[in-house]
């Protein structure tokens, strides 16, 4: 999935500084298995032009990285990615996309240095590669929320069968998203502000 190739986003970007009615920002980490979408996630919701480290696949990740499902994938993220939305007029959200080779995961320490919450982004195609994720946050003790990608070709299972497969908790929400789409992606972020917020505020 490439976000440079969507058509869903018109407009120009906005300038690359802080409206000056933002009062607060957050630090937020997309994660996921290689392949899943994260970089066209950070790439179709950012309101900045976003940073990118993508480089060409070569012929050293032959036999280390697990290309299953997305042979067809020419490029990788090997540092971050690094995006920037408004949600409101107060709240900006920073986006940081970590590579999902899990040679690259070294780097993780570092991209959730104050972050308050993740999205795991999976692929219903190849649900393994999301469980060492979903364990890796588990053991930071990170808040996160699940995306499923819904990439054409992907089959559709029933909420309850996903959450069972990825042995996830039934108060961590669970939403469909099409990454290349900027409203679909933002509804992911809103969802996990909100989820971070019910924490937050415990109910009485």
């Amino acid at each position: 999935m490439d976000f440079r190739s969507s058509d869903t986003i018109t407009g120009p970007r906005s300038e690359d500084v802080l409206p000056t009615t933002a009062t607060a920002a957050v630090k937020v980490v997309i994660v996921g298995g290689f392949g899943v979408g994260k970089t066209t996630l950070v790439g179709s919701v950012s309101e900045i032009r976003p940073l990118t480290t993508e480089e060409t696949m070569t012929q050293a990740g032959v036999g280390v990285d697990d290309n299953a499902g997305v042979e067809s994938k020419t490029s990788t993220t090997v540092a971050m990615d690094f995006g920037r939305i408004s949600l409101s007029e107060e709240l900006i959200l920073y986006l940081f996309g970590t590579p999902g080779q899990e040679r690259f995961w070294f780097l993780w320490n570092g991209l959730f240095e104050g972050a308050l919450g993740a999205v795991v982004l999976i692929d219903t195609r190849r649900l393994e590669v999301s469980f060492d994720v979903i364990g890796r946050l588990e053991e930071r003790g990170v808040p996160f929320v699940v995306a499923v990608n819904t990439f054409p070709d992907a089959p559709h299972h029933p909420v309850q069968a996903l959450r069972t497969a990825l042995d996830l908790p039934d108060e961590v929400p669970m939403i469909d998203c099409d990454a290349r789409q900027r409203v679909s992606s933002r509804d992911v972020l809103l969802t996990l502000m909100q989820y971070l917020h019910s924490l937050a505020v415990p109910l009485a």
